[in-house]
């Protein structure tokens, strides 16, 4: 690499997981970092508090001060636009790029992405979320032809409980989500810790784990210019253009 290349993740405020992974995920590249900006989110649900969590004004705020890093993209790593509607992170991403003249992008988007590319029409969703919230989630999905085959969701709405949620457990639930025979595996949260799993699920279920940390990494090296293949040993995903 010629050149130094900084990925600008903006990080709900009480995630613990995205911000360890998203390193060692572009460990992978020599002369690559990850550089973080937070913005308060502690509960996921679908109250009027909940929601506002994610109003554009701290989220622009918390991206301001990542381009104050010269970074070279920005990516949103949360799933809030998964019951929120997809429009809303476009709309973000329009509205980041306008304000810091930076290429932007988020996990939901770079998932859908992946989706597409991938020509997945049945999907497995996993998620720490409430039912509310995963019914959102498996609608939306349903409206751009993505059908949620097999569901779990962990009934949690404390954001930072969901990275206590052992590897172990995913792992079970993703064997238990395999008798749908899906396309491909979605863990859809970016505070869980699923992203390391994915090569022990890709050779015991030959099914690829669309994890969305990962989409995140994926979508921000897009957008970079940057060939995500450079990434080896996190999943299929990484070979997916």
């Amino acid at each position: 690499m010629d050149r130094p290349l900084r990925l600008g993740v903006l990080t709900p405020s009480s995630n613990t997981a995205l911000e360890p992974l998203t390193s060692a995920l572009v460990a992978e590249l020599p002369g690559c970092s990850a550089h973080f900006s937070r913005f308060r989110v502690t509960e996921i649900s679908l109250s009027a508090q909940a929601l506002g969590q994610f109003d554009d004004a701290p989220i622009l705020a918390a991206a301001e001060l990542l381009a104050d890093a010269q970074v070279d993209v920005i990516g949103w790593s949360g799933t809030a636009a998964g019951w929120r509607g997809f429009d809303t992170d476009r709309e973000l991403v329009r509205r980041i790029r306008e304000r810091t003249g930076i290429p932007a992008t988020t996990a939901v988007l770079a998932l859908n992405e992946l989706l597409a590319l991938g020509g997945v029409e049945r999907l497995a969703l996993l998620t720490p979320y409430t039912a509310d919230v995963q019914e959102r989630i498996v609608r939306n999905y349903g409206a751009i032809g993505v059908e949620v085959v097999a569901e779990q969701h962990l009934g949690i709405s404390v954001n930072h409980d969901f990275a206590l949620v052992e590897p172990t457990t995913l792992l079970g639930s993703m064997r238990e989500l395999a008798a749908a025979r899906p396309q491909a595996f979605t863990t859809f949260c970016t505070n869980l810790r699923a992203a390391p799993l994915a090569a022990q699920v890709e050779r015991e279920l030959g099914i690829p784990l669309l994890d969305t940390v990962s989409t995140t990494v994926w979508g921000m090296l897009r957008a970079a210019g940057t060939d995500p293949a450079r990434i080896r040993g996190w999943g299929r995903l990484f070979d997916w253009s």
